[in-house]
Formats: C-alpha cells, sequence, structure tokens
C-alpha cells in the first residue's frame, strides 16, 4: 500500500471520527434531556400520586359527613349532641323532597332503567344513612325504640331487592305502582316531619319529652295532638304497602315470572305493613285506654 493511500485512509478515518465525536455530543446532550425529562416525569407522577391520596382522603371524609354528619360517635357535650340532632332532621327532610322529586322525574319523565336504578340506589344510600345516624344518636340517648328502629333496616334491604330487580316484563308491571307508593310516602313523610316537630318542641317547651327525642316514620305516644289529622295519612300509606305486598305476590305466580326479587319484595312489603299497622294500632290503643276524655278533647 503506497504512502499516499495511507494518508488517503487515515483522512477518511479521521473525518469520520470527528463526524462520530458530533454523532456522541448530540448522543450526550439527547441522554440528559432524556434524563431531565425522566426526572421531571418522576416528580410529576409523585406530585399526581399525593394529589390523588389526598383527593381520595378528602372525598373519604366528604362521604363520612354526609353519612354521619359532623361529628365524633361520641358527643361529649349536650350542645354537641342538639346540634348532631339537628342536623339529622335537615337531612331528612332535605333528602325526603329530593326523594320526592326523584320519583315524580322517574313516573312522569324518563321511563328508563338507569334513572330508575339512581332512585333506587339513592334509596339504598338514604335509609343506610339513617340507620347510622340513628345509631349514633341513639348511643348518646336519644329514645327511639322498638319497631322504629328496625324499620329503617328492613326498609334498606327493600330498597337493596329493588336495586338488583333486573328489567323485564314484570318489573315493568309494579314500576308506576311503586313510584307512586314513593311519591306519596315522601308526602307523608314531609307532613309527618312538620307534624312531629311542632309536637316535640311543645312537650320540650313544657319539660316532658328528652332534648333528642327524634322525628320517626311513625306514630307514637307523644304524638298525640292532631291525631285525627294524621293518622288518615298513616293508615292509608300502611294498607298501600299491603297492596304492593298482594301485587307482587300475584307477580310471583305469573307464569313468567323468573325473578327471586318479586317474592322476596312481596314479603318485604307485608313485614312493613304488618310492623307500621300493629305498632301504630298498639300505640293508638294504648293511649285511648290511658285517658279516653283527653283524647275527645283534643278530637
Amino acid at each position: 500500500m503506497s504512502l499516499q493511500r495511507c494518508q488517503t485512509e487515515w483522512g477518511e478515518i479521521d473525518q469520520e471520527y470527528q463526524q462520530l465525536q458530533e454523532t456522541h455530543k448530540v448522543y450526550r446532550q439527547k441522554l440528559d434531556e432524556l434524563t431531565n425529562l425522566q426526572a421531571t416525569c418522576s416528580s410529576a407522577i409523585s406530585k399526581q400520586r399525593k394529589g390523588l391520596k389526598d383527593l381520595r382522603h378528602s372525598l373519604r371524609k366528604l362521604y363520612l359527613n354526609l353519612v354521619l354528619g359532623n361529628v365524633n360517635v361520641t358527643l361529649l357535650s349536650n350542645q354537641a349532641k342538639f346540634a348532631y340532632k339537628d342536623e339529622y332532621e335537615k337531612f331528612k327532610l332535605c333528602m325526603t323532597i329530593i326523594l320526592m322529586f326523584a320519583a315524580i322525574t322517574c313516573l312522569f319523565l324518563f321511563n328508563y332503567r338507569v334513572t330508575d336504578e339512581i332512585f333506587n340506589f339513592l334509596l339504598v344510600w338514604y335509609y343506610c344513612t339513617l340507620t347510622i345516624r340513628e345509631s349514633i344518636l341513639m348511643s348518646n340517648g336519644s329514645r327511639i325504640k322498638g319497631w322504629w328502629v328496625s324499620h329503617h333496616y328492613v326498609s334498606t334491604f327493600l330498597s337493596g331487592v329493588m336495586l338488583t330487580w333486573p328489567e323485564g316484563s314484570m318489573y315493568q308491571m309494579f314500576r308506576s305502582q311503586f313510584l307512586a307508593f314513593s311519591i306519596y310516602q315522601s308526602f307523608v313523610q314531609f307532613l309527618q316531619y312538620y307534624y312531629q316537630s311542632g309536637c316535640l318542641y311543645r312537650l320540650r317547651a313544657l319539660g316532658e319529652r328528652n332534648q333528642l327525642d327524634l322525628t320517626v316514620e311513625g306514630f307514637q305516644s307523644w304524638m298525640w295532638r292532631g291525631l285525627t289529622f294524621l293518622l288518615p295519612f298513616l293508615f292509608f300509606g300502611h294498607f298501600w304497602q299491603l297492596y304492593n305486598a298482594l301485587t307482587l305476590f300475584r307477580l310471583a305466580g305469573h307464569k313468567d315470572c323468573k325473578e327471586w326479587q318479586v317474592f322476596m319484595l312481596a314479603l318485604t312489603f307485608l313485614v312493613l305493613f304488618l310492623g307500621n299497622f300493629l305498632t301504630t294500632l298498639k300505640v293508638v290503643r294504648q293511649k285511648v285506654q290511658e285517658n279516653p276524655e283527653k283524647v275527645q278533647k283534643q278530637e
């Protein structure tokens, strides 16, 4: 190989080396950029995880506030107990109004399964929340006893079964009747709230009732004034529950009925009717026997 050729090849190798150095320089720049991007992404991911964790904590706290109210389980002062009791009553009134309008919307505006599911889920959540809040109130001195303690548990179960009832001809046969019943039930609960809260206010002012006594979805012994006004609405609602039970028993015997929810709902409505009707009848009978002359004057 001649010297001239060796010099030529050396020049080509040197040129390639210079190009390789430039390429390596670009590579190092890109590698630094990639490293910086990785660090930025890792920092952003860590920030996102912290933000999601804080948001999840906030949502959990928000949900617990919706369910329990702004309270610890044990209320140490009478002021805290009264405040939680008032918050419970306001929550109950607000949800009664919301449920009434939701049932009206489902019955008259939207005949869709998804809207019915939202309404039934709202019922489940509402009754679950009531049972939790009432348990807290009872542990802090509220005196709700007997059937009315169990009433919301049964209603929670009924709403849960309604939520799982699949779309079909059986469901559509009962849908309108159930929604109409829900509207009436919310209306009666609205009447009960104002009637019972008025009775409790007067009795507390006279020192005859505990400050933590609650309004309940039924008739109790202290609810005697205005008896003739409220009882017809209550008994009509009780017999509507019986009518729902009979309707569902009839549907359960239909040849096309394959859903277990139909018979289970029939039993649950029957339990609600028996519990509500017999308890109300017992209280009325007991009150009349205790002081019939006073009852006649109030009527």
